[in-house]
């Protein structure tokens, strides 16, 4: 007889979602995790950078008041006080989450698990009870009836040289903990993570400078809005289609494309190039899963190639978002709890998870880019409307502030293949769209929906009623 109904072996996003669905529905779960509960998202990741660009966005607001007839005076950024800040909100919502575990019945167990294939795993402990470097006091081993891997992702560092054991240069998690602002920042990387540190530190006064090697910035992002995004960070410079050679110290050299060789000089180089499934130190090279270079392989119920073994979240390398990790989490458990749930629709929809960068202005979409539509064939149609379009939207920001909403359409069958977003409250629009996109509406659909007035998701309506149907 098993120690557990299920094992989950770490608490990020996923686990720890996957955890409490299963505790609530009656089941026996351990949830394994080597540090604080809540992963790379809550303690380095999404939630500590939210609470600095909030601040930041705050910051913003207050030195262009002036502009509303809101007039203030001896404004300053006092790095201390936001990071302690970050530090509240950082624990206060880890506390959550312990809390809803403890809630659904589940045993946590702080401690460096490993897996030992089907059903064990084993749990290194050192003498504080926690994991760390130093050798483990002691180790114990439990058995499930089902094990969920949920090991998440690292920090991609390139092999640049000089960028090792430089002092100089941090990843995403040692930006977040730098001593102060620093007056100049170099980003290597335009996508999401450099992107909002960029926008973070630009917005609160540091000089900021992106080496992207590709041609536009955030690649996943729709031609036409990624450049609409790159010039709405006006205070950022970017170098694009130019390659990291070489870190000196702070100078960060590169080759542009026309093969010139130049430099960026920076006070922290902020290495921004991606995260990378954590396949490794945990049992997946010895256990005989199924790994590939993308990270663990999985069906669309999140089977592994192993019998009851699941994996969820970055560790699958599918979507390396904590919000397809809270889903992948939930179509686990739903499987686990029930091996018919897959015919309910218990199944990881890839085509349909948003994606969010939180920078100032935010940006976001859904769904198939018009490059991507038009790969697919068809009579691909897209309608692009401006942000001024938007009672709201011009209310806070302004006439011209950059802004747009653009829709991505079947032109015979008028079915929504896609929605892309630049401007304000973007992230908090897109969830509409996952539903449009979910139910197959078409732009018909979309223009009988009612949308709240004033508020920028009108947008949406707009494009719609713009769109040839």
């Amino acid at each position: 007889m098993s120690d557990y109904d299920v094992i989950v072996l770490g608490g990020g996003p996923g686990g720890y979602i996957a955890a409490e669905r299963l505790g609530h529905a009656g089941r026996k779960v351990l949830l394994v995790e080597a540090d604080a509960l809540g992963g790379t998202c809550l303690n380095v990741g999404c939630i500590p950078t939210k609470a600095l660009l909030n601040a930041a966005k705050t910051y913003e607001h207050a030195k262009h008041g002036s502009n509303l007839g809101i007039h203030t005076s001896d404004i300053s950024v006092d790095w201390t006080e936001l990071q302690k800040w970050k530090a509240q909100t950082v624990t206060t919502l880890v506390k959550g989450v312990g809390f809803a575990e403890k809630k659904a019945g589940v045993t946590v167990v702080k401690g460096y698990g490993t897996f030992d294939g089907p059903g064990r795993v084993t749990v290194r402990f050192d003498a504080d009870g926690a994991s760390g470097s130093g050798p483990a006091q002691r180790a114990e081993s439990y058995t499930g009836d089902h094990v969920i891997l949920a090991t998440g992702s690292v920090p991609v560092m390139p092999p640049i040289p000089g960028a090792k054991d430089n002092p100089h240069v941090v990843d995403s998690t040692g930006m977040l903990a730098v001593d102060a602002i620093p007056p100049r920042l170099a980003v290597i990387g335009g996508g999401v993570i450099g992107l909002e540190f960029a926008s973070l530190f630009a917005t609160l006064g540091s000089e900021v400078t992106v080496v992207e090697m590709l041609p536009e910035i955030v690649p996943f992002m729709d031609a036409e809005l990624a450049p609409m995004l790159r010039k709405a960070l006006g205070n950022v410079a970017f170098k694009l289609s130019c390659t990291v050679t070489a870190i000196d110290g702070g100078s960060v050299k590169y080759t542009t494309a026309d093969g010139s060789a130049e430099a960026v000089e920076a006070d922290v180089v902020l290495m921004a190039v991606g995260r990378r499934p954590a396949v490794q130190g945990w049992g997946a090279e010895s256990s005989g899963l199924e790994v590939s270079g993308k990270g663990v392989a999985v069906d669309d119920r999140m089977r592994t190639n192993l019998p009851n073994v699941w994996a969820i979240g970055d560790v699958t390398g599918r979507s390396l978002l904590a919000h397809a990790a809270y889903r992948m989490g939930e179509v686990a458990a739903a499987n686990i709890l029930d091996p018919e749930a897959h015919r309910r629709g218990e199944v990881m929809r890839w085509g349909t998870i948003p994606w969010a960068v939180y920078s100032i202005p935010e940006a976001a979409g859904i769904g198939l880019t018009e490059a991507q539509a038009r790969a697919k064939g068809g009579n691909v149609q897209t309608v692009t409307v401006p942000g001024a379009m938007s009672g709201r939207f011009v209310a806070e920001n302004g006439v011209k502030a950059p802004g747009a909403a653009k829709l991505v359409y079947d032109g015979d069958t008028l079915q929504v293949l896609g929605l892309h977003v630049v401007g304000s409250y973007a992230s908090e629009m897109v969830w509409g769209a996952s539903v449009v996109l979910e139910t197959e509406l078409t732009i018909t659909d979309l223009r009988q929906v009612v949308f709240p007035h004033p508020t920028v998701s009108e947008l949406i309506r707009e494009a719609a009623w713009a769109a040839k149907a």
